[in-house]
């Protein structure tokens, strides 16, 4: 059947459906994020001729669209030019041009050569502050692996890559295609390859205050001084047994800290029955810090397309962004007034 009002139907329905590009284009600021992002990026030397460049704000929402829907830069460029609601979000609707994977790829290596990441997590944390969310209720330490392709390599390749040597034999074409920076590593006894994001949540809002990307295989509690967030209005540290150290609980409860980490058993030594309950106390806060993680694979997943340590701290960085940002606007949404 036939229906001369079958696209205002379809956009009627897509409404009733929480499509999140709405949220996002009613509640981020994102000329602010690319302002940030201009006030140091280079283009290079302009010259005569040529396209002009897209806009950066333009530029900055394609690829935290990007990370919502974990798209390929191919995938993504089909689906600009596919999909309405894209275009919509996007301000494309008219435009005789879009972006294509080239542009994507070019831009997405901006950020890593300018490292300009830094200034799009200060921008949307500033966004945050402003919307009235600043961190309460005390911080959330973990870290999740975040899985990127696996390298087929030689027995040989891989001593040499764990001793930090790019093996001989490889031309610079291979070099390109490689990836030396992931690593092996064990969780629940299955292997998995890849990367490492640490996050600092706040326990108030769900927001990721602090993080840092390393390879897989270190470990959870390495960079847990570095992501500490000093601006948390509760002096509430929460982290599971991972993290335990007495030397470290020490240092923070001088700082001022109530540390709550879970105390783990040793061989011949099992927990006794009160930090059996101190343990479970803390895994019902704890369990909030998994919240982004789990959030972060509905969005698109917890999954990397590059190649290396510098490309993952861009695209994971993008991804936290991008969960910060569809937090704000579900937040906000829902008439969340913060107190």
């Amino acid at each position: 059947m036939i229906s001369l009002f079958a696209r205002e139907e379809r956009d009627a329905k897509r409404q009733t459906l929480n499509d999140p590009l709405p949220l996002l284009d009613r509640h981020i600021d994102f000329h602010a994020i690319a302002a940030a992002v201009d006030a140091k990026l280079t283009l290079g030397t302009s010259g005569r001729g040529g396209r002009p460049p897209y806009p950066t704000v333009l530029m900055v929402k394609l690829l935290l669209l990007q990370q919502l829907y974990n798209l390929s830069d191919d995938a993504l460029e089909y689906q600009v030019l596919d999909r309405t609601s894209f275009q919509r979000f996007l301000g494309l609707e008219h435009s005789r041009k879009v972006p294509d994977a080239k542009t994507i790829w070019v831009w997405r290596e901006r950020l890593k050569a300018q490292d300009l990441i830094g200034d799009i997590s200060a921008a949307v944390s500033g966004q945050l502050q402003r919307s009235g969310f600043i961190a309460r209720g005390g911080q959330i330490i973990d870290a999740s692996i975040v899985n990127a392709p696996i390298q087929r390599n030689r027995r040989d390749e891989n001593e040499a890559i764990k001793q930090a040597h790019v093996p001989e034999n490889w031309n610079a074409a291979k070099r390109a295609q490689k990836d030396v920076d992931a690593r092996w590593t064990k969780k629940h006894g299955k292997s998995f390859y890849g990367y490492k994001l640490h996050a600092n949540t706040d326990r108030r809002w769900g927001f990721i205050r602090q993080h840092e990307v390393t390879a897989a295989h270190v470990h959870d509690s390495r960079h847990f001084e570095t992501i500490l967030d000093p601006c948390n209005t509760s002096s509430v540290i929460r982290a599971d047994s991972a993290y335990a150290d007495r030397t470290r609980e020490s240092a923070l409860k001088q700082q001022g800290y109530r540390v709550d980490i879970q105390h783990k058993g040793h061989a011949g030594k099992a927990l006794s029955e009160a930090q059996q309950r101190r343990n479970h106390r803390i895994a019902k806060d704890r369990a909030f810090g998994e919240h982004p993680f789990a959030r972060l694979a509905q969005q698109g997943g917890k999954c990397l397309r590059t190649i290396g340590l510098a490309r993952a701290q861009v695209v994971i960085g993008l991804k936290v962004a991008s969960h910060n940002l569809m937090r704000l606007a579900r937040l906000q949404h829902r008439g969340v007034v913060p107190a």
